[in-house]
Parts: structure tokens; sequence; C-alpha cells
């Protein structure tokens, strides 16, 4: 079941840049559950900010039960919430023209927790840990990166199940998580803080969150794509530094499982890491990539043999669209 999110915009005209162009319906399909970390996409839906340059923005719910990349190619959506890159990376090797135009993360989420005072206190001691409590997604990517670069042992992998029960009993396990979710969890059913180590923050160095287009987008519509980047990034900035409450509103409407409470937590670590507003951002606006950090995670991906040498990593991305200093003055 999918829920829409929509700000209509009647016969809109607005100059972007030196180009006037009518309000443009497009769909952006996110790839989970309304929640926090969207939230950038919401405001600028709720606020009028993609509105201000000229587009009807629909933003699609994803689920387990959407592939929203396939409604891409298939020309049913326009933009589509990516993870981080090695899916474009793959998308370069199986030839599907697949373009990341902007990466609303700086830093992937993905965290490794422990029990605090078990001797598990440091990013060097988790090589002591009994087991690592990790979903097949992430032990067929970033542990891999472990095991190659510091020697992690394989065989101390048990599969994660989203249950964070595991982790809570045994306190010398290591649970893997997004550092806006499990948590918060782990707090609320094991009552303690767990240690955090976001991996970004220890040489994991990919994009998440990207905004992914069409080759044929960029070619055919380069002025939509750039006032949905532009929009995005203000919006994100709005988000996290502005008034978020009608945004966080439509959220919570949109996916009733989620509380005000965890969506408070979410937004005080993505800013308390840096996930979205770090780095490159400082100078160059949320949604900031380059190609020295985009070769760095690829050449780490092939060194752990996770992915294949050889890849035109260039064609995965673009950075025409990005870089810009957008929304920086939004910042408060």
């Amino acid at each position: 079941m999918r829920t829409k999110l929509m700000m209509s915009v009647a016969a809109f005209a607005v100059v972007a840049g030196s180009q006037a162009f009518a309000a443009e319906k497009v769909t952006f399909q996110t790839n989970w559950f309304a929640q926090a970390e969207h939230g950038g996409y919401y405001q600028a839906v709720v606020d009028g900010t993609y509105a201000a340059c000229g587009l009807d923005v629909t933003i699609a719910m994803g689920g387990p039960q959407v592939s929203g990349r396939p409604l891409m190619l298939a020309g049913k959506i326009d933009f589509y919430m990516g993870g981080n890159m090695l899916q474009a990376f793959s998308a370069v090797q199986e030839n599907i023209p697949v373009v990341i135009v902007a990466a609303s993360f700086q830093k992937e989420p993905q965290v490794l927790m422990t029990h605090p005072g078990q001797g598990l206190d440091t990013w060097e001691s988790l090589k002591d840990a009994e087991q690592y409590i990790l979903a097949d997604e992430g032990f067929q990517s970033y542990f891999q990166w472990m095991i190659s670069e510091m020697g992690y042992d394989a065989s101390k992998r048990i599969p994660y199940t989203f249950n964070p029960a595991p982790f809570i009993a045994n306190k010398k396990s290591v649970q893997q998580g997004y550092i806006t979710s499990e948590p918060y969890a782990v707090e609320k059913e094991g009552g303690f803080k767990p240690n955090l180590f976001l991996l970004a923050d220890y040489g994991f160095d990919t994009y998440a969150t990207t905004i992914e287009t069409m080759q044929d987008t960029i070619d055919k519509r380069p002025e939509v794509v750039q006032c949905f980047v532009d929009g995005s990034a203000k919006g994100w900035y709005n988000y996290l530094y502005g008034d978020n409450a009608a945004a966080n509103a439509v959220i919570m409407k949109d996916n009733p499982e989620i509380t005000a409470e965890q969506i408070a937590f979410s937004i005080e670590k993505m800013k308390e890491y840096g996930i979205v507003d770090s780095g490159d951002t400082e100078k160059l606006g949320i949604g900031a990539m380059s190609d020295e950090r985009m070769q760095s995670f690829y050449d780490k991906m092939v060194a752990a043999k996770v992915m294949a040498p050889g890849i035109d990593i260039k064609k995965s991305y673009t950075l025409q669209f990005v870089n810009k200093g957008v929304g920086l003055d939004l910042k408060k």
C-alpha cells in the first residue's frame, strides 16, 4: 500500500535562474515508510519550496512491498530516494542509465552498537565482541570492508532479525542499526544508552539517501532536476534549522506508527552526527558530492571484493546540479 502527499499548484509560473517554466508535476518515491530521515523533502512540499521553483511534487511513500527503482525505469516516477552508492555503481555495471544527482546525506546513518562498560567502548575493541548481529545487506557490504581493512572475524556474525532482544540479552555483542532508529529502540526496551559507532566516522565514506533520476530526465528536463535538487536542499535546511511542525504532522499522518518522540530523537541524531549537514556541505550546501569521495569509497569496496574493479563510476553520478551553495543562507 502506498500513500501520497500532494501539494497542488495550479498554472504556476516561475523564473528559475533566467528561464521561466510552468509548474510541472513530478513524483518522488521514497524507499521506506515516512520518517524524519525523509523530513527535508516533506518540508519542501508543505512550505512551498518546490512550488516556488516551479514543481508540483507528489511524495509517494515507500515500504517493503514497493519497488521504487523499477517504477522509475518504467517512467512511473521521476525521482527515487536511493540508499548508498553501491546500488548506483551496480547500475553502471548492469548498463542501467540511473544517475545520482544529489546526496542528501553526507554520512550513511549506519551504526554499530555495544553495551557500555563491557570492554567494547572503543572502535578498536569491537573485534573482541562475542558476536556481530548483522543483516545480510550489512554483512555483504560494510562488514566485508571491516574484514578487509581491520581483520574482523566473519564467523562471529549472526543474522539480525530487526529485533533488539538478542543484543539486549548479550552484553558482549555488537548490533547494527541506523543512528536515528535502533539506538532509540534499545533505550526504550533495554533501559540503557548503547555506545554508538557511526561507520562513516571510521572510514566507510559512502554518500547516502541519494536523489536518483534517469539520464533521459537529465537530458530532456534539466531545469526540473535543478529545481528538485535545489528545493530538496532548502527543504533540509528548513527542516533541520527551522519550523518543521507541518512536515512532521504529514509524516505522522502518512506513517501512523511513528511518534513525535521518535521524530525528535532522529532529528537530534542527524544534527549531532552531521548526517545531512557536515563536511563539504558547510561551503557547498546540502546535497554536495565530490569525485574524490566517490573514488575513495569505490576503491574501498573493490579492495573488500564488494564491487568489481573497472567500473566507470562517473557514469553513476553527476555534479551538474550540486555544490552551488544553495540554501546556506537558511541555516540558522
